[in-house]
């Protein structure tokens, strides 16, 4: 039950730092990225509150220059992962029972020190680890998980303002707005920075305890952030940090009886898996574990005839191209007039011709990095080897290296058959894939692009007229949970764009809302009677 409302402070975006050269803020963040790419840092696990090392390690490093050993993760046994939950379940009663001001201000606390003296160190564990960019980074890494620790804080307490009517008599009514029964398991992603940190921490803000398991090559700022929890004063046992291997993880807690809900980004084959483990253990759960899952998307633009040939280039080539397309929003199918095609095209191959890339720490004005590792670089190659033989054209880029890194150019195919394998499977990489329609063909192209994928997260129209964006809206209401018009399908803003999609991209829970928290409450409604009837009869029994 909340406990009194603090004045919680209105959120606001965090504000994006230029970079620019000469800009003070770019030369601290160089110093920074140097000291860290130097140094090769102990990971360990922090199990309730206790730094926990296991002795069997794994390398976290650069993809950009992947002989670079930046982090030396303490990879968890079963036995740890137990232990966290033990941690998680025995934090619970205490940190359920903290007032919600104090709550709030440990994370308000965390965004502060993100962005103040911890926003070079998790900036350029970004870059390092992830190979962003420096702008990539900031958005994300800084950005982002300040703005979703600030905005769900705002969120947590709109939620625990919201209260029951009063009947007219002596009665009060209230909603105890309580955490689940248990223990929250949260499994993040590589790419997102702020998506690692908000995973676990959105159930926590609102009185869960919570083990997390960060991806294997997010290790470094996954420790970094961590880090900063614990200095913003989250008690002992409350986030509790495992590493290493997902499935392992999973099969332990997944297995346990007191497991109160799963939060989720990855793929959806994962989650699908995540699921399947869950039901099969219905029988055994205390409560219905509750399931929020992103699991990625085949992201679309289409462009009607009437749209402007250089945005839809410049909107193809951001959304398809930063962060090497390794984004669940990325642009990966394109769907575009013939009229409008030669125009795109050319503006697209010379965007492509100017994009660098390289080393983004070495050089703060690179705009793409590495695809994340060799697995991810194999099967970029491969897909591209594939389309070449089955007959699609090469628009521009496809080539790759992994010499020094796992580079793959920005690359652009078109294809004749709107319903080839590259126009519906989600590649997690810089590869663009176009169908050119007949102009006449409108109505016909929109069906086609909601019904050739599975996935429903992102998409975006492009038009000069009104009535054609808002005919597009309608036809593509399911095709997308975050839509886009006139702009790239990429770039979602907490507090502004809600984040999630449907169908084989997940369960569309909005990181970024209040919808997200309140997965994470099982409220109780309470009716006090301050003055009980003494009698049994009612006035119509006379």
């Amino acid at each position: 039950m909340s406990d009194g409302h603090p004045d919680i402070p209105f959120p606001m975006n965090e504000p994006i730092l230029d970079y620019a050269p000469g800009d003070p803020e770019r030369a601290s963040l160089e110093a920074r990225i140097r000291e860290m790419a130097a140094e090769t840092v102990d990971a360990p696990m922090v199990i309730g509150g206790r730094e926990v090392r296991s002795g069997q390690t794994f390398d976290h490093v650069s993809p950009h220059r992947h002989e670079r050993v930046l982090a030396k993760a303490h990879a968890a046994e079963a036995g740890h992962v137990e232990d966290a939950v033990e941690a998680a379940l025995a934090a619970k009663a205490d940190w359920a029972a903290t007032p919600w001001k104090d709550r709030a201000a440990i994370f308000l606390k965390a965004a502060e020190l993100i962005a103040g003296p911890y926003r070079d160190t998790i900036n350029a564990a970004t870059i390092l680890g992830q190979s962003k960019s420096v702008y990539q980074a900031e958005i994300d890494a800084a950005c982002e998980l300040i703005d979703f620790l600030r905005f769900n804080v705002h969120y947590a307490d709109q939620i625990y303002r919201e209260q029951p009517l009063h009947s007219p008599g002596a009665t009060w009514n209230q909603l105890d707005w309580r955490p689940l029964e248990g223990f929250i398991l949260a499994i993040t992603p590589f790419n997102f920075t702020a998506i690692a940190g908000n995973l676990p921490t959105a159930p926590a803000m609102m009185g869960n305890t919570v083990v997390w398991k960060p991806s294997e090559k997010q290790v470094l700022s996954a420790h970094y952030t961590m880090e900063i929890f614990r200095e913003a004063g989250v008690p002992d046992g409350v986030i509790n940090l495992v590493h290493g291997d997902g499935k392992l993880a999973a099969d332990v807690a997944l297995a346990r009886p007191e497991l109160a809900g799963l939060h989720f980004t990855g793929s959806s084959a994962v989650l699908k898996d995540l699921f399947r483990k869950t039901a099969s253990n219905l029988d055994t759960y205390r409560t219905y574990p509750r399931i929020v899952g992103e699991s990625g998307g085949k992201d679309f633009i289409v462009a009607h005839p009437t749209a402007d040939a250089r945005t839809v280039a410049v909107a193809l080539a951001r959304g398809a191209f930063e962060y090497q397309g390794q984004k669940c929003s990325a642009a990966s199918r394109a769907y575009l007039p013939k009229s409008l095609w030669n125009d795109i095209r050319d503006e697209l191959v010379g965007i492509v011709g100017d994009i660098t890339m390289g080393d983004v720490g070495e050089d703060l004005s690179t705009f793409m990095g590495a695809v994340i590792d060799g697995v991810a670089f194999k099967k970029h190659r491969d897909a591209i080897a594939q389309a070449k033989k089955d007959g699609l054209e090469l628009v521009c880029g496809g080539g790759t290296d992994d010499s020094v890194g796992w580079f793959v150019e920005p690359t652009v195919l078109r294809t004749d058959d709107p319903k080839h394998d590259l126009m519906e499977r989600e590649l997690f990489g810089p590869i663009l894939t176009v169908y050119v329609y007949e102009d006449d063909q409108w109505d016909e192209t929109l069906e086609l692009v909601d019904s050739t994928s599975a996935y429903a997260l992102t998409g975006a129209v492009f038009a000069r007229e009104r009535a054609v964006l808002e005919a597009a809206s309608q036809s593509l209401r399911n095709a997308a949970g975050n839509f886009y018009l006139n702009d790239k399908c990429t770039g979602s803003v907490v507090g502004q764009q809600p984040f999630g999609g449907a169908r084989a991209s997940g369960t569309n829970d909005k990181a970024g809302s209040h919808l997200n928290l309140l997965r994470w409450v099982s409220p109780r409604a309470v009716k006090e009677n301050f003055t009980p009837p003494t009698e049994w009869t009612y006035p119509h029994q006379g």
